[in-house]
C-alpha cells in the first residue's frame, strides 16, 4: 500500500510511518517543514525503509494540492497532524479557537476532499483519523481541543456512512494520555494563562490524572500499531481505543449516565469545588 501520513516529523506520526514502512508499505510522511524530518529520514535510511518525505501544511490548500497531486496512486490517508489549545474556555478568543479548528478539523476535511473524487472512481481507499479519548469525554481546560476531536469523530461517522458503499473505509483512533511523546511541547495556551488561578488548577488536575495510569508509562508504539492495524486490516473496528486510561474512561462513560460518570470522575481526579 501507498499510505500518506500527516504530522510525521514526531510522535505518533513518526512512529506510524516507521511501523508501516517496516511492514513493507510505501509511506509518504508529510510535515509542514521537511527539515523537521531529519530524524525520520535518518532512521529510514539506516533500515532501508521505503519512506518518502513531503512538505504539507494541512491549513494551506495549495500545499495540500501539491502533496496530493497523485491522490489516485495513494491507497491510505492517515490524518494525524494536530495540536492542542489548553485553557479555560472563557479565556480562549476567536482567533485561537479558529486556529484549533482549522488544524484539527478543517485540515483533515481538506485532505479528505482532495482524495475522494479519485478514490470513488476507482472504488477503494482507507482514511484513518487520529482522534483522542477527549473526542468522547471532555476534561477541564481542554474544551477547545475536545471540541475539535468531537467534531472529527462526528465527521468520521458521517463519512463512514457516505463512502462505505464506494469501497472506502473510515477508521478512528482514540488514544489516551501518552506523556512520553513530545505532543505536549506543541500545546498553545491563551494570554493571561501563566500565573492564573486556572493554571494552578490545571497543574493540580495533571497530578490527579496519574490516578488513571496503570503504573508504567504508556508506550506510544501501541498507538502506531493501532494506526497500522486500522490502515491495513479491513476487519479493524471503526473505533480503536488505545491506552488503559482511555479504555477506563470510555468504558465508564458508556456504562452509566452522565451524572454518575461525573461523580465517578470527580472522585477519581479529586475535582471538588
Amino acid at each position: 500500500m501507498r499510505i500518506l501520513i500527516t504530522g510525521s516529523n514526531s510522535g505518533f506520526g513518526k512512529l506510524a510511518s516507521l511501523t508501516l514502512a517496516r511492514q513493507g508499505h510505501h509511506v509518504i510522511a508529510t510535515m509542514r517543514s521537511v527539515d523537521k524530518g531529519a530524524a525520520l529520514r535518518a532512521e529510514a535510511a539506516a533500515e532501508g525503509l521505503d519512506i518518502e518525505l513531503r512538505q504539507l501544511d494541512v491549513c494551506e490548500p495549495d500545499s495540500i494540492a501539491d502533496a496530493l497531486a497523485d491522490s489516485a496512486d495513494i491507497d491510505g490517508l492517515v490524518n494525524n497532524a494536530g495540536f492542542e489549545v489548553q485553557g479555560a474556555l472563557e479565556m480562549i478568543d476567536d482567533e485561537l479557537m479558529h486556529r484549533q479548528l482549522d488544524t484539527n478539523v478543517l485540515g483533515p476535511l481538506r485532505l479528505i476532499r482532495s482524495v475522494m473524487p479519485a478514490w470513488r472512481e476507482r472504488g477503494h481507499g482507507v482514511i484513518v483519523n487520529v482522534s483522542s479519548v477527549v473526542g468522547r469525554a471532555a476534561s477541564p481546560f481542554g474544551g477547545a481541543y475536545a471540541a475539535s476531536k468531537h467534531a472529527l469523530e462526528a465527521m468520521s461517522e458521517a463519512l463512514h456512512w457516505e463512502v462505505s458503499s464506494a469501497g472506502i473505509r473510515v477508521r478512528v483512533i482514540e488514544p489516551g494520555r501518552f506523556p512520553t511523546t513530545d505532543f505536549g511541547s506543541n500545546i498553545v495556551r491563551p494570554d493571561g494563562w501563566e500565573g492564573s488561578a486556572f493554571e494552578a488548577k490545571a497543574l493540580s488536575l495533571r497530578e490527579a490524572l496519574t490516578n488513571l495510569d496503570s503504573g508504567e508509562p504508556a508506550d506510544p508504539q501501541t498507538v502506531a500499531d493501532a494506526i497500522a492495524f486500522a490502515a491495513t486490516d479491513p476487519e479493524a473496528p471503526f473505533r480503536i481505543v488505545v491506552g488503559d486510561d482511555a479504555n477506563l474512561i470510555v468504558g465508564a462513560k458508556t456504562a452509566m449516565s452522565f451524572e454518575d460518570f461525573e461523580q465517578t470522575m470527580r472522585s477519581t481526579i479529586n475535582w471538588y469545588e
